[in-house]
């Protein structure tokens, strides 16, 4: 080290000992003393005592001797420490980390639901509080309910799906096998062109709507939403299922124009409608009528597709916003139906802060009611008389409807 870095060494260190002697020790002891006269502020001792309390992670100290030292109301939440006692899981997991010096991941979820709760799926690990003393071993332990929950959803999900696609799949092959040995017969041909076509219809019916749910739930980020006139949307909904209507010998009838207005994306909101009354078309009897109504529900905008079909049974009304799942699994397939439409319409509202309800009887038929958030418009403070008169005008309406 040459004489020049000596110095600069000499002068620094003497720098950094002015600092910390003569410069942030007395801070820090200054500090205290106001802390101590105004009886105000928590100590370090109580900030740690605080973050181990509130933690949203189940923790605890376990000694040698199998004793918990420390321990917050989460660890006992989860199952972790139960009357002072360390889970028996938990326990050889300790074993080993005081053996081997290293963390140990566990499973802690419970066997069985508790009395009024869900089962909980709860991950755990195990590691030396410090390396220097292997006496000491802290855990944590989280919920990882919700992760387990959607990685099941996730292969339910995609086994659904193979299912799905592979019945039509399998469909279109055998019949362009009967198709090919069916050159020579004309009316053959047709007919079995006709099949495949509407296989091939029914697939890619299914593609766009499992393309739609993935968006729905979060593969995409949906678009801005804007104003939009529920009047139009009920319109255009109505407006794809003409058709359908039509085939069936079914009339769709809907209220007068309300005016509403809601705050949303114009194509989610029109195939979710749609999917409500295609799917009152193909569960109602042929020549049933099927209603459209409009509404105001406290602060939501409720569209109502009422059908005179055959009904819902209690015990399916929970399931049918499932996706495939199917009330009568063989009028679906003669209707070209998915099981997709009532889950995307529930993923529609759920999107929009809304809700979708079910009201239905056998026999009687049906109602399904999307609610979306009414948007009112309120006098901006400049307005004009005019503009506060409309709004005055309009939040008047909304309140005879109600």
């Amino acid at each position: 080290m040459s004489v020049t870095q000596a110095v600069l060494f000499a002068i620094m260190g003497g720098f950094v000992g002015y600092l910390v002697g003569g410069v942030l020790i007395p801070m820090l002891g200054t500090r205290r003393s106001r802390r101590a006269e105004h009886g105000s502020g928590l100590t370090m001792s109580q900030v740690l005592d605080l973050i181990v309390l509130t933690s949203e992670s189940g923790i605890a100290v376990v000694d040698q001797f199998h004793d918990v030292v420390l321990f917050n109301p989460r660890a006992e939440e989860l199952g972790l420490v139960r009357n002072r006692l360390l889970d028996d899981r938990a326990w050889v997991a300790v074993q080993r980390v005081q053996e081997t010096g290293e963390s140990v991941e566990l499973d802690l979820s419970s066997k069985k639901p508790q009395r009024g709760r869900n089962r909980i799926a709860v991950r755990s690990t195990a590691r030396l509080l410090s390396q220097q003393d292997r006496n000491f071993v802290v855990l944590f332990a989280d919920d990882d309910s919700e992760q387990v929950r959607m990685e099941a959803t996730r292969r339910d999900f995609v086994a659904n799906v193979s299912h799905e696609l592979k019945t039509p799949v399998s469909a279109m092959g055998l019949l362009a096998e009967a198709l090919l040995e069916s050159a020579d017969d004309p009316e053959s041909v047709r007919h079995f062109g006709e099949r495949v076509l509407g296989e091939s219809v029914r697939l890619g019916k299914m593609v766009t709507e499992l393309i739609a749910l993935s968006r729905l739930q979060g593969a995409e980020k949906l678009p801005d939403l804007e104003v939009l006139s529920v009047d139009e949307v009920v319109d255009e909904a109505l407006a794809r299922c003409k058709i359908s209507a039509e085939a069936a010998n079914i009339a769709v009838t809907t209220d007068h124009n309300g005016g509403l207005e809601v705050l949303g994306d114009r194509a989610l909101l029109v195939t979710a409608l749609s999917n409500l009354v295609q799917n009152a078309i193909a569960y109602s009897t042929n020549g049933a009528p099927v209603s459209v109504s409009r509404s105001i529900r406290g602060n939501n905008v409720a569209i109502s597709v009422t059908d005179r079909g055959e009904g819902i049974a209690k015990a399916d009304q929970e399931r049918v916003f499932e996706r495939f799942f199917r009330v009568d699994k063989a009028r679906a397939r003669a209707t070209g139906g998915t099981g997709l439409g009532l889950s995307i319409v529930k993923h529609v509202a759920a999107n929009h802060n809304g809700s979708i309800d079910l009201w239905s009887r056998p026999g009687t038929g049906s109602t399904f009611t999307l609610q979306i958030p009414a948007h009112i418009e309120t006098a901006s403070a400049n307005g004009g008389d005019a503009e506060g008169s409309d709004v005055r005008m309009r939040e008047t309406d909304l309140e005879a409807q109600r």
